[in-house]
Parts: structure tokens; sequence; C-alpha cells
């Protein structure tokens, strides 16, 4: 999914997000359907995102989701149930999994990362 690709600039650029994360260091996996994607995270900025799959490569947190609940999560006015990860977790259209002391002490961060190309949405709207 090309909204992943586009994470280190939508993330990056956002001295927000970045400043929130100052602390995290992290490796991510997101999986969208059948395609997963590494994240690397370090001290908020996302340095490094690669398309799998992975085979034995650790992660400290996974987030996973068909590609049409990524899809509808990343509208630029997600629908009920879609527009929060613990909304999708809640009706069983995503999973998350690992390290959850890592994921409840950075949760503004990662439910920001996640979000963040709903912004490319926003832009399409505003054009």
């Amino acid at each position: 999914m090309i909204l992943i690709k586009k994470l280190p600039e939508l993330v990056n650029n956002d001295e927000a997000l970045v400043r929130r994360g100052r602390f995290l260091t992290a490796e991510i996996k997101i999986v969208v359907g059948d395609d997963e994607y590494w994240v690397g995270i370090k001290e908020g900025r996302v340095v490094v995102v690669e398309r799998g799959p992975f085979l034995m490569r650790a992660c400290d947190i996974a987030f996973r989701a068909s590609a049409e609940a990524w899809a509808k999560f990343w509208e630029r006015y997600p629908p009920p149930g879609y527009q929060d990860i613990f909304g999708m977790t809640k009706s069983g259209e995503a999973e998350v999994s690992g390290d959850w002391r890592l994921f409840m002490q950075n949760l503004q961060y990662f439910k920001d990362l996640l979000q963040a190309p709903r912004r490319l949405a926003e832009k399409e709207c505003n054009a």
C-alpha cells in the first residue's frame, strides 16, 4: 500500500508528532491484508519503511487489519468503528500485538502515526 511508504514524510514533517515520540525508538510491523511493512522509528522519526514478507524478523509491536479496514481507517472521515485503532480491534477488524507496555507508554504517538495517512485524503479534498 502506497500510503505506508509515505509515513516518513508524513511523520517527520510533523514537529509535534516527532516531539511526542522523541523518547521512542522501536521497530513495528503494519500488516495491510497480505502485505507486511516493517517500520523503523528512531527518536520519534520514521527512519525506514520496508515491504516484506519478513520471516523471523522481530518487531516491538504489530498492527494487523485487512486492506479494506485500513482503507476505511484512512478516509478523511472514517465510518463509525474505524476512527481509532481501538475501535477497529473492538469490532474484530484489527489486531494489535507485541510489547503492550511500549504501546501504552506511547499510545498517542502510535495513534497519530497510524492516522497520519488521513492527511493525504484531506489534501485531496482541499485541492
